[in-house]
């Protein structure tokens, strides 16, 4: 049992360096972990919104769902991490990972499986054909084989901006 409980401390003084001295690298892997649960529609809109669903699920005390309580977790971890100055970029479909955290420039980029609706097998054809870029709407639909659904979602994330619907061109 000692060496079982010596080998707990000295993971959580490893940790607590790391959250310390590597703040973003410590979020992009804690985040990468919940990478489920991640919700880039509400962390993305900064702290005020992060903090207003914290409330608002702990205002639902026992009736809150395990989603709600799994999601929770993630909320209070973001606002922490906001709090110590570390900044989320918005997803991007061409740098974006399918399914991990990455830091850039000293800011977390989330990974396409962050994205409200999209899951881990479209998040990872998308990552696959981003290395070729996408023509149109059209084009990236039937490459990655995404619902209507995930292309909308995109839409609001602004992942898809200067992308034009069709492959076909107007003259006039």
């Amino acid at each position: 049992p000692k060496a079982h409980a010596s080998a707990y401390v000295t993971m959580s003084f490893r940790i607590a360096y790391f959250k310390l001295y590597h703040k973003e690298a410590f979020y992009a892997t804690y985040f990468t972990t919940k990478a489920a649960d991640f919700d880039v529609d509400i962390i993305s809109r900064g702290i005020d919104a992060v903090l207003a669903n914290i409330k608002a699920i702990e205002a639902k005390g026992n009736e809150a769902t395990n989603k709600e309580l799994d999601l929770l977790t993630v909320l209070e971890s973001a606002y922490e991490m906001y709090k110590r100055g570390v900044q989320l970029l918005k997803v991007d479909i061409y740098k974006s990972h399918a399914t991990q955290f990455k830091v850039v420039d000293q800011k977390l980029l989330p990974p396409l499986i962050s994205v409200p609706g999209l899951g881990e097998t479209v998040a990872k054809k998308i990552y696959e054909e981003a290395q070729e870029e996408f023509i149109s709407l059209e084009d990236f639909r039937k490459r990655t084989k995404a619902s209507k659904t995930v292309v909308e979602m995109l839409q609001k994330q602004g992942c898809l901006q200067g992308i034009p619907e069709s492959n076909q061109l107007s003259l006039f």
